[in-house]
């Protein structure tokens, strides 16, 4: 027998740990039949559907579910949302399906949609053509768990998508398009079908098997279908597909009716009943050798070069102090060193007169050095509680509110870290400082949104963030974070300015001629290509939950590539810091920020390339609201991994001066 691969064990601990796992004190909910009650008190018998926005991968722009002018809720309601739902724009409201218990039903009539020969109605039927065209899809939500639509793939899996289309489209070539391939009844060309019939079969674990009282759902599924109703007052689900010629001008009436029925399985439990969904879904089915081993092999080649450095390192500190001490003219014949060696190889000690000398536009180097401080601590604290399962997709907007949240709370570290880099620079304009820190970037970033929102409001899209939330936002943020962040910079500016190990010389030092590689252009280039490597992976299907409403739920290994991005990009900042002080070139302060953020630039570049290669997304809104968002994603990301390359940098040039002896 073959032993299993490391790399594949440790893999699988991190999918069970972050699949299987939800947040703590989200309490099931029991149910029973009616005029019943659970072993655990009361139980309840009706079940509620609710409805989500409706999305497309063709389309950035989502919608409300009463947009597309489906059967409403008579007492329509919507439960409580939190930041992180407001903010992805997602509008859960009640609907019209509404279930028993273990109460099977056959063909039930939910409403009738009637379009007139009018102005008005022809608008919301040509709208309803336009989801179907894009591939609009609904989401539902029973029991706090996505309604899912199975089907088989080409090679015989079954994938379980938690969203279904409202119709598809026949084209003028007779080509089915999207879901119309499912049926061969789709055929009639210019034709659109819409779904307006499903099937839904709901699955329970129930906790006594003799009475069957005090259950709970663990599966909810459905079937579309489209069927022309031959009596919609009395709809018998049998018949021809409901089609809407492309051309249509005559009135039509719509019947949306539903079946649904109720299964025990007491095989899903209900803290795994989200599994099923999260390990079929498309894109999840990660090649966990392929990517364990890459990642691997990152490391040690990380670990390789610290290795090598730091024992090149060791020697030239040795041979140096040792010739400080020694007369040139009788080093002992045991050192094996000769004057004209020594002299080659200490170019990096030559600049220690100006290595710390104060780089140029410093203030706003500690401005960025103190929102990544801020970014940083908020990325790690997040992830962290992801890991534990606080942020399961099991609870909506839990990630984006804890991420909110926690960036509001950390203001008072960024004013530190900033104000005390700004006092070390030398720097005295220390009001103008805190402000910067405190509303240059993210001002930056809340322009962007704020433009992005007022598109998404002309186009009358769900995710456009309310008024009141943005004036939420706003009272945050100058209500919290800034007054923090001019607290944290008010301890920062008492303290002394960070002491450099050695002396700085009054005189600048002429930089010689540098080759080609030890320029700063091309140093700053090469160094964000290794950290990129270690995040393409992961940065494609964190791209898929964001773009294709896919679910994210590989926390447990996002937190390893965190942790390896945060190595690498320090090994590789410091190694290329290295290599140009050795070329006696002492302008780091800025290249070390820049060399390990240039990552940024790959991001970016590797985000056109996903706009192109993998999304259909048409349409000028869509693509503006695309590269919009990337922006904030690229800046942030920017700021995040120039601050890591900086500190690494910063602590290694302090750490080799400080082992020096110089007169």
């Amino acid at each position: 027998m073959k032993s299993l691969n490391p790399s594949f064990i440790f893999s699988l601990t991190l999918l069970s740990s972050s699949v299987g796992f939800y947040l703590p004190g989200l309490a099931p909910v029991s149910f029973c039949e009616k005029n019943s009650k659970g072993d655990a008190g009361e139980c309840q018998s009706e079940i509620q559907l609710f409805v989500n926005r409706l999305d497309s991968v063709e389309s950035v722009l989502p919608y409300e579910y009463d947009a597309f002018n489906f059967c409403k809720d008579e007492n329509e309601r919507r439960p409580s949302e939190n930041l992180g739902q407001v903010l992805f724009g997602e509008r859960i409201e009640t609907s019209p399906y509404k279930f028993s218990f273990k109460a099977d039903k056959a063909c039930e009539k939910v409403c009738t949609i009637v379009y007139e020969n009018t102005k008005e109605d022809k608008l919301k039927l040509d709208f309803l053509k336009r989801g179907m065209e894009l591939n609009y899809q609904h989401h539902w939500i029973v029991d706090n768990m996505p309604v899912t639509w199975c089907y088989l793939v080409e090679d015989g899996q079954q994938v379980c998508n938690p969203g279904f289309p409202i119709g598809c489209l026949v084209n003028q070539e007779g080509n089915p398009k999207d879901a119309c391939v499912i049926n061969a009844d789709f055929n009639r060309k210019n034709t659109y079908y819409v779904f307006n019939h499903v099937d839904i079969t709901i699955s329970y674990h129930s906790e006594d098997e003799t009475t069957g009282m005090g259950a709970r759902l663990v599966a909810a599924k459905l079937e579309p279908k489209s069927i022309k109703h031959g009596d919609n007052d009395h709809p018998t689900c049998e018949g021809a597909p409901m089609d809407i010629p492309a051309d249509s001008s005559s009135s039509l009436k719509v019947t949306y009716t539903y079946s649904v029925k109720f299964e025990q399985n007491n095989n899903i439990k209900w803290a795994s009943r989200w599994d099923y969904i999260l390990v079929s879904m498309p894109h999840s089915n990660i090649q966990w050798f392929s990517i364990m081993n890459s990642l691997v092999i990152v490391l040690f080649l990380s670990g390789m070069v610290a290795m090598i450095m730091l024992r090149t390192l060791h020697k030239d500190i040795a041979r140096y102090n040792q010739m400080d001490q020694a007369d040139w003219v009788k080093i002992p014949p045991a050192a094996n060193i000769t004057y004209e060696e020594a002299q080659e190889e200490s170019g990096w000690k030559q600049v220690h007169g100006d290595v710390f000398r104060p780089p140029k536009m410093g203030m706003l180097l500690s401005v960025f050095l103190g929102q990544g401080c801020q970014i940083f601590i908020m990325t790690f604290i997040t992830l962290f509680l992801a890991c534990l399962g606080f942020l399961s997709p099991a609870n909506r907007g839990a990630l984006m509110t804890c991420s909110v949240v926690l960036w509001v709370l950390l203001g008072t570290p960024a004013g530190y870290v900033s104000s005390r880099l700004y006092k070390t620079f030398g720097g005295e304009k220390w009001k103008t400082n805190v402000l910067l820190t405190a509303l240059l970037c993210p001002g930056i970033v809340f322009v962007d949104f704020f433009l992005m929102n007022l598109i998404l409001w002309v186009e009358g899209s769900s995710a456009a963030v309310p008024f009141g939330t943005l004036v939420a936002i706003l009272a945050l943020w100058f209500g919290i974070s800034v007054p923090l962040t001019f607290l944290g910079a008010y301890f920062g500016f008492k303290k002394p300015g960070i002491e450099p190990p050695v002396r700085t010389n009054q005189i600048p030092r002429q930089i010689p001629q540098q080759s080609f590689f030890t320029k700063p252009v091309p140093g700053i280039i090469m160094g964000g290509i290794l950290p990129f490597g270690c995040i393409f992976i992961q940065l494609f299907f964190i791209l898929n939950s964001i773009w294709s409403h896919q679910m994210y739920y590989m926390f447990g290994f996002l937190f390893l590539v965190f942790i390896i991005l945060l190595i690498t990009c320090s090994e590789a900042t410091v190694l290329l810091c290295y290599f140009h002080l050795c070329a006696e070139d002492y302008h780091w302060w800025w290249r070390s920020f820049l060399t390990s953020g240039f990552t940024a630039v790959y991001l970016f570049v590797y985000a056109v390339h996903y706009f192109y290669s993998k999304l259909q997304i048409i349409g000028m809104a869509s693509t503006i609201l695309y590269f919009g968002y990337t922006s904030i994603m690229v800046l942030i990301f920017f700021i995040f991994t120039g601050t890591i390359g900086f500190f690494a940098c910063y602590l290694f040039v302090n750490k080799i001066y400080s082992v020096l002896k110089v007169d």
